[in-house]
């Protein structure tokens, strides 16, 4: 059965005409910024909302981004922002960074007062969501002083998100956004698809004459804490071109953070020639020191060396702290050929050799070369066995503010295709980008301007346990049952076809979700029997505490499916009873098993 638009008040359209503004949020791994655009004005430009913060310990400022780091002071006190990013290298126990990769990291309790990760016991610490909820209400603060006759809580507001995040990871962000006072009518964005808009904000209309039917846009999107790979298709559509999101890659823990634990680890090697052995606490400071000091070496203009300083942790330190200086082209060299090294476009990244145990750290890529996923990921979206190539490519994120590793991407795609892909002019403000495009977005959403089609980017499937007899030491084999498909658009609804499955009711009832990037074709109903690690992943489990149903000796009871995807993007799933006017919705379990 295809999608239809639901009926249901919760899912339809809403159109609030008491909004006087769109706004854009960029919630960024290490940066967080706010674009703004008038809808009471034709062709209003988009604009970055000055953010005052803490700069030091007396002094606010106002910038048009807000570091996306929370200090955690001894009196149980916090802030956020740029003084937080410094007093990151002084007291890394007491500061919160990388709360957005920890909403996606499946194997901890995102609920639960985790960070900052390793902190000492005496540390009032907060979670992964709390943190997120901070650095919006932070963001809508700023708003209601700058412009208290249109309230933050009745504009129209994107908030942007990894495409590669799952259904649970957008969720939580979903309720970090409703905790920190989002109006609930606000919408959630892919982050490579908001550059896009990004770009269109800038060029207009012209974007007709850069790109032509059947082209393929590459949006390669490396920021501070993950890395997104789309593509977007140009298709005809009665005549009209439009933009088509045809695919996503998977979650790569990969980025600017990983940059600056290798710049932290060069560092600690000339430490090391000096004598100094770097600590555990000096290891976490050094690789906050080390962001600032990669940033400026990197930079066109930058400085041939960059000093940076740890405090020091015992007697001999003359002055209580150690400096050494990092060199331009030692760092430059060793991040261009630890991150985007030359590769074949059959090179696929290298997997880790797994340990019987593992810290519950954030789980990072054990194989940090950008370029060897990009060819995983263009090979995994292949065309009758030919990988994808882009006709355009479209950088974005921090990572891309320096052009050596875009001239080497550029440069490879050209080894891979015989020509390398033209570069889209624009998005020149990396910082703002995503912010800008999803202010852009917002507007367009309001007014009916052009939009990127595409619907949700994965397939998802329910784990069902085949029946059988049991064999000792031996799982049941496993299969995936569709219940979402490709492509389905936000605020429809689907009963989902096929044989009818048994619910657990009178105790909690858990069911093994999957999804799927690159199995465009499956319907709701199919069932799969078999399929590759790379065709479908595990995500976190939906669950449900059902009362028993009346009249059921057995203890379940025969239901079907209707899935929903609300406006939010969010993926719903509900158990109709074949037997009795009964429905439980089941919520994602995002606690650790």
């Amino acid at each position: 059965m295809p999608p239809f638009h639901s009926s249901n008040p919760h899912l339809r359209r809403r159109n609030y005409m008491n909004s006087k503004y769109a706004i854009g949020i960029d919630l960024g791994t290490t940066n967080s910024a706010l674009a703004y655009r008038s809808l009471e004005t034709d062709n209003a430009p988009v604009q970055c909302l000055p953010i005052t913060q803490l700069v030091d310990e007396a002094t606010e400022e106002a910038r048009t981004t807000l570091p996306s780091f929370m200090h955690i002071d001894t009196d149980g006190s916090w802030n956020v922002g740029e003084q937080a990013r410094r007093r990151a290298a002084e007291q890394p126990g007491r500061t919160v960074a990388a709360a957005k990769s920890w909403l996606c990291h499946s194997r901890v309790d995102r609920h639960d007062a985790i960070l900052p990760w390793g902190a000492p016991e005496d540390v009032e610490k907060c979670s992964p969501v709390e943190a997120s909820k901070r650095y919006l209400q932070h963001l809508s603060n700023a708003w209601n002083s700058r412009f208290p006759d249109a309230p933050f809580a009745e504009q129209q507001v994107v908030l942007t998100v990894p495409a590669s995040f799952d259904a649970s990871a957008r969720e939580l962000t979903s309720q970090a956004a409703k905790d920190a006072g989002l109006p609930d009518h606000y919408i959630l964005l892919e982050e490579p698809q908001s550059a896009v808009y990004a770009w269109l904000a800038q060029i207009g209309d012209a974007w007709r004459k850069q790109l032509s039917k059947d082209d393929t846009l590459l949006v390669c999107d490396v920021g501070g804490g993950t890395t997104d790979f789309t593509l977007v298709r140009v298709e005809d559509e009665d005549g009209e071109l439009v933009l088509r999101r045809v695919a996503v890659g998977n979650h790569i823990l990969v980025g600017g953070d990983n940059m600056d634990l290798l710049t932290a680890h060069i560092a600690q090697q000339a430490f090391a020639e000096k004598g100094v052995n770097v600590d555990a606490w000096q290891s976490t400071a050094l690789w906050h020191a080390c962001r600032q000091a990669k940033e400026d070496l990197l930079s066109a203009d930058g400085a041939q060396t960059h000093p940076v300083t740890v405090l020091g942790r015992g007697r001999k330190v003359i002055g209580g702290n150690i400096s050494v200086d990092l060199d331009k082209q030692q760092i430059s060299s060793a991040l261009l050929e630890g991150f985007f090294p030359v590769c074949g476009l059959e090179d696929r990244p290298q997997r880790a050799r797994l340990s019987g145990f593992r810290e519950l750290g954030l789980p990072y890529e054990h194989d940090t070369a950008i370029t060897r996923h990009l060819a995983a990921f263009l090979g995994m979206h292949a065309e009758d066995g030919v990988s994808v190539r882009p006709t355009h490519v479209l950088f974005n994120g921090g990572v891309f503010k320096s052009d050596l590793f875009k001239n080497r991407l550029m440069e490879l795609m050209g080894r891979w295709f015989g020509e390398a892909p033209q570069l889209l002019d624009g998005n020149e403000d990396l910082d703002h980008a995503v912010a800008t495009g999803g202010a852009f977005y917002a507007a367009a959403k309001h007014s009916g301007g052009l939009r990127i089609r595409g619907g949700t980017a994965r397939a998802y499937y329910l784990g069902i346990e085949t029946a059988g007899l049991a064999i000792p030491g031996a799982p049941r084999p496993l299969n995936a049952f569709c219940v979402v498909p490709a492509g389905m658009e936000e605020g429809t609804e689907i009963q989902v076809p096929g044989e009818e499955f048994g619910l657990v009711t009178g105790e909690p009832a858990h069911f093994r979700v999957l999804s799927s990037a690159v199995r465009k074709d499956d319907k709701p109903g199919d069932l799969l029997a078999s399929w590759t690690e790379e065709e479908l992943q595990e995500t976190d489990s939906l669950e449900a505490e059902l009362p028993a149903a009346e009249g059921i000796e057995d203890g379940y009871i025969p239901v079907r499916f209707e899935s929903r995807v609300t406006e939010l993007g969010i993926f719903e799933l509900w158990c109709v009873s074949t037997l009795t006017d009964h429905r439980w919705k089941l919520e994602f379990s995002v606690r650790e098993d």
